[in-house]
């Protein structure tokens, strides 16, 4: 217990840069406190004291404004960051070395028994605001951009944006800590896709514009009047057959 703590304590050196010491880790960091009663909630759920099991964890929400239910599994360093809004169903899963910011959900959509809630892989960053709902797994090292609406399975190493969500940018490689993606974000140039897609449609517009102006300019200009007959037979007469005609 007191090892998690300590890797709990340690988990945010390195993902929050206003950090400066462990001590202040522990007076000031809510998310660190809602671990704190995240573990006695889980160990008495796990016991079979259900109901002091969600009693502890109430407690726990009420401090810190972070709900977690006694019933997740949650891996080694999780760091929440902010916190506040953030909360972790019963059937969820998360993995080692996870980043969740405030407002985070990791929700069910259906009322049907077993699992319900997301399963998280490993050094996964979630964006603040973000909602990842359903029994869908996220892949290790994911990134899940601020306020995206995660509804599917996301493969490991995507970074997902946008309501729905959908991937955005390449896949990204294993990340090291120096290389820590704030809330989800990799590059502040990612656009979302359906931006994107957006973007494309305007250009198609703007050319087949230009298309149709210079249609309307063409059909704008007079047209040559036909020729008369005097003048018809003018350039009849003008040509080697016509001459050999007058001629015979």
């Amino acid at each position: 217990m007191f090892k998690r703590i300590w890797e709990d304590i340690g988990c945010v050196f390195g993902r929050d840069p206003a950090v400066r010491s462990r001590i202040e880790v522990f007076f000031c960091y809510p998310g660190f406190h809602a671990l704190l009663f995240y573990h006695v909630s889980h160990w008495l759920w796990q016991s079979g004291f259900r109901l002091l099991g969600r009693f502890v964890s109430h407690v726990g929400r009420i401090v810190t404004g972070i709900e977690i239910h006694p019933g997740a599994q949650i891996g080694r360093r999780l760091f929440i960051d902010h916190g506040m809004g953030v909360v972790i169903g019963e059937t969820s899963v998360i993995g080692d070395d996870v980043t969740l910011y405030h407002q985070v959900t990791l929700g069910g959509v259906t009322w049907s028994p077993g699992k319900r809630h997301p399963t998280v892989g490993d050094g996964v960053v979630v964006g603040a605001g973000a909602q990842v709902l359903g029994p869908i797994t996220v892949g290790r090292d994911a990134r899940i951009g601020a306020n995206a609406v995660v509804l599917k399975d996301v493969p490991p190493g995507a970074t997902m944006v946008g309501i729905p969500a959908r991937a955005a940018g390449p896949t990204a490689a294993k990340q090291e800590a120096s290389q820590f993606d704030a809330y989800g974000t990799p590059s502040p140039d990612i656009a979302d896709p359906t931006t994107r897609a957006v973007d494309r449609l305007l250009d198609e517009v703007r050319t087949l514009r230009d298309r149709v102006e210079e249609l309307e300019q063409a059909a704008a200009k007079p047209e040559a009047a036909p020729p008369s007959d005097s003048e018809a037979e003018a350039e009849e007469a003008a040509t080697p057959l016509g001459r050999r005609a007058a001629g015979g």
